[in-house]
């Protein structure tokens, strides 16, 4: 406390925020953007200029840099290591795997029901992704996708685009069995639905699944790869479904580019 006449002590400075950053941090990272620029590597030397920094401090950091795999150096040049590739890589992944989620949303706001992607890849179907809202929930995964794809639109719709060998291949592994009483109930009867099915129409099921829904799928082709979008609704819309199916075929051509980045996700 200060009394009369004495004065009050000055008060500190606020600090900049600048100084609550870590300056070693801020100039590695300088340097590695420096060398990203130069495809066929740079020295130091030219790296520091570049930078603004002095020779022995650019030197230190590009030492410890190396250390750790975010450069490599190759008769006095220096080039981006494999951690630096690799972060390059999570961040392109995350960009790919956002273009298709934006995708899938606008499709479900399109045609009022959620939408699902995916592929079959190495043997196996993979759900991608899933887009759907408070509104309209999807359908809960209680027995495995990969497992039960003789039961779902979107696994009938993916090996409809599979050859004989191929189906056969994956039945061995994963047989037709009954989830409800309207699933197919064994690979035969499988193959022969599949056989009879158009190639480039909507696939459908009725409480195949799971009782109380119905869903459709639509059969496209991601370069070599067999892909479909589907949706499901409950069972007392079923007279929404081939219709919603067929405008969300209208609208894939517009989305191939997006969905096409899964691929290497």
């Amino acid at each position: 406390m200060t009394g009369p006449g004495r004065a009050r002590p000055p008060e500190l400075p606020e600090q900049p925020q600048a100084a609550t950053l870590i300056g070693s941090v801020q100039r590695a990272m300088r340097l590695l953007e420096t060398v990203a620029v130069h495809q066929y590597g740079a020295p130091a030397k030219q790296l520091a200029r570049e930078t603004g920094l002095a020779l022995p401090t650019a030197y230190h950091l590009l030492r410890t840099l190396v250390h750790e795999g975010y450069l490599r150096r190759d008769k006095g040049l220096f080039f981006l290591g494999d951690a630096a590739e690799r972060l390059s890589s999570s961040g392109a992944q995350q960009k790919r795997r956002s273009a298709v989620a934006d995708a899938l949303a606008y499709c479900r706001e399109s045609v009022g029901a959620p939408v699902y992607y995916a592929l079959y890849r190495a043997g196996e179907i993979e759900v991608m992704c899933v887009s759907d809202s408070r509104e309209t929930p999807a359908v809960e995964e209680w027995a495995d996708f990969r497992e039960t794809g003789h039961a779902h639109a979107i696994g009938q719709c993916l090996l409809s685009q599979l050859d004989e060998e191929a189906r056969r291949d994956h039945l061995s592994r994963y047989p037709a069995r009954s989830l409800t009483p309207y699933s197919v109930r064994d690979n035969h009867a499988l193959l022969r639905r599949l056989s009879r099915t158009p190639r480039m129409e909507p696939v459908v099921e009725r409480q195949e699944y799971a009782l109380g829904t119905v869903c459709a799928a639509i059969p496209i082709t991601v370069g070599t790869t067999a892909a479909t979008m589907a949706i499901s609704l409950p069972v007392h819309q079923s007279e929404y479904l081939l219709p919603a199916a067929l405008r969300l075929q209208a609208g894939i051509g517009r989305h191939l580019g997006a969905l096409s980045f899964s691929i290497s996700i």
